[in-house]
């Protein structure tokens, strides 16, 4: 029997969380091990659950979501969170992508996106809609008289390091990159590592967000 992904939601309108804990429990390998209306009682939770994954809302009271994000990021560095928000402000988007969220998705996402975003997250890390690259995009587009692209004057990057990083930024999976370059899975997560550490990014998401940010791609 496949292990089930484990999941909780934290949202404060509970007519939204019993939706989408209604979906997620019609997927036979999805488990919802808890719901939460604001960022501590997540957090006190967590306490006693450990999902795979979270749900995040964003405007929530007492803790909002950018807070439980860095409290949850604190103290249990292996969960993953997947925003869930009205917000589709760039900012919004790529604030949370570089504090090393694992994916962000709008409110009137269609529930198989949904699905498929937290199957892309337990796969490779992380999950990139068209919105968010496209809000990605558009931090590159309207930034005036960039620099010339490059790295921290202390960081040698390698040229394949480079086409990872690229083929990342597309969206692209560990074996689907593998593929493409004609090297192994675990080559491709050398090469990934590497750029991490290179960065100073927790994550592939904040590692994307970096190269956006810093006019790499």
């Amino acid at each position: 029997m496949a292990k089930k992904i484990k999941l909780v939601i934290a949202d404060d309108h509970n007519l939204f969380r019993k939706g989408i804990a209604a979906m997620l429990n019609q997927i036979a390998d999805f488990a919802l091990i808890g719901e939460a209306a604001n960022g501590q009682e997540l957090l006190q939770l967590l306490e006693k659950i450990q999902p795979d994954i979270i749900l995040m809302d964003l405007q929530m009271p007492i803790m909002d979501g950018v807070e439980a994000t860095e409290q949850v990021q604190l103290r249990y560095p292996d969960i993953k969170i997947i925003v869930i928000s009205m917000h589709e402000e760039d900012r919004f988007i790529i604030h949370l992508l570089e504090k090393g969220v694992n994916g962000y998705l709008l409110k009137d996402t269609e529930p198989k996106e949904v699905e498929n975003s937290i199957r892309r997250v337990m796969a490779d890390g992380f999950y990139y809609s068209d919105f968010v690259a496209k809000a990605m995009h558009r931090k590159v587009l309207t930034r005036i008289a960039p620099p010339a692209p490059h790295f921290n004057s202390k960081v040698q990057v390698s040229t394949r390091e480079l086409e990872v990083l690229k083929l990342l930024c597309e969206g692209l999976s560990t074996l689907e990159i593998s593929d493409l370059l004609c090297v192994s899975p675990r080559t491709v997560e050398g090469h990934r590592l590497r750029l991490l550490e290179k960065t100073g990014t927790k994550n592939t998401a904040g590692l994307v967000a970096y190269a956006f940010k810093n006019d790499l791609m």
